[in-house]
């Protein structure tokens, strides 16, 4: 088998994504032969000696399967969180419990909508990478009406604890009169830790609800709340498929980058 790069290694065998990978190797929790792992070092599998914070390492030959999962509020997207009611690994049937599978992108614990699960380091990795520009579709619900006039700001962001936050494009929905509205359509290509909730809260707007229904060219439509749905081929390349634009009435206000 050849040698492979020791974060695909670990992403291959299911521990993490790629790029969790990489954080773990640079954090030290990563040895080979006994020996800390640098980044980009590689292994040959089957013969190189791989822990993870002290656990073995063996490389798998499992499918490379991928799910969109419709994940509902309270769950928390996470192989294992000891304060977590569920987890949304929870979901998935009891037949494929025996996978590692880790998210490619994840949704905090009050948010709600599509997330992407898979067995394919590669894929993950493509998902999260900033460099893919990967565009995720949020619906977002405000406590407070948000006005046109501010959109921009939306766009231009606020930087919170030297992080800055922003998104890529902004639509007021269904505003009234005088062009404001508690619901917003917004777009993203990154996504840091709650970035939307800071950014909005950052702004004096505190969200009350957040959803994400697309990602790529890929809609949440028809997967039912809790549900999982394999992917085909044809709907992972959807993924990476950037959107038509979103359909909205003559009178929504929509601010692009």
């Amino acid at each position: 088998m050849e040698s492979v790069r020791i974060q695909k290694f670990i992403a291959d065998a299911g521990i993490c994504s790629r790029r969790a990978a990489e954080a773990l190797i640079a954090a030290g929790e990563v040895y080979i032969n006994g020996e800390r792992a640098e980044p980009g070092q590689k292994v040959e599998p089957g013969i190189d000696k791989v822990t993870v914070k002290g656990k073995g390492v063996r490389a798998i030959a499992q499918p490379k399967l991928t799910f969109a999962v419709h994940k509902p509020r309270g769950v928390v997207c996470s192989n294992s969180d000891p304060h977590a009611d569920s987890t949304i690994f929870d979901l998935f049937p009891r037949e494929l419990a025996k996978l590692r599978l880790f998210c490619a992108g994840r949704l905090d614990k009050d948010s709600e909508g599509l997330v992407i699960i898979t067995s394919d380091g590669d894929l993950a990795n493509k998902l999260m990478h900033p460099s893919n520009d990967v565009v995720k579709r949020y619906y977002v619900s405000l406590e407070e009406p948000f006005p046109g006039g501010r959109l921009r700001q939306l766009l231009k962001g606020v930087t919170i604890e030297g992080e800055h936050l922003k998104v890529e494009r902004a639509t007021l929905v269904n505003p009234n009169a005088s062009k404001t509205s508690k619901s917003l359509d917004v777009h993203m290509h990154h996504g840091k830790k709650r970035e939307i909730r800071q950014l909005f809260l950052a702004l004096g707007f505190p969200v009350k609800r957040l959803r994400r229904y697309q990602i790529g060219a890929f809609p949440l439509r028809g997967i039912p709340l809790r549900g999982v749905k394999q992917l085909s081929t044809k709907e992972i390349s959807s993924l990476f498929t950037v959107p038509a634009p979103h359909w909205r009435t003559p009178a929504s206000t929509t601010i692009d980058e």
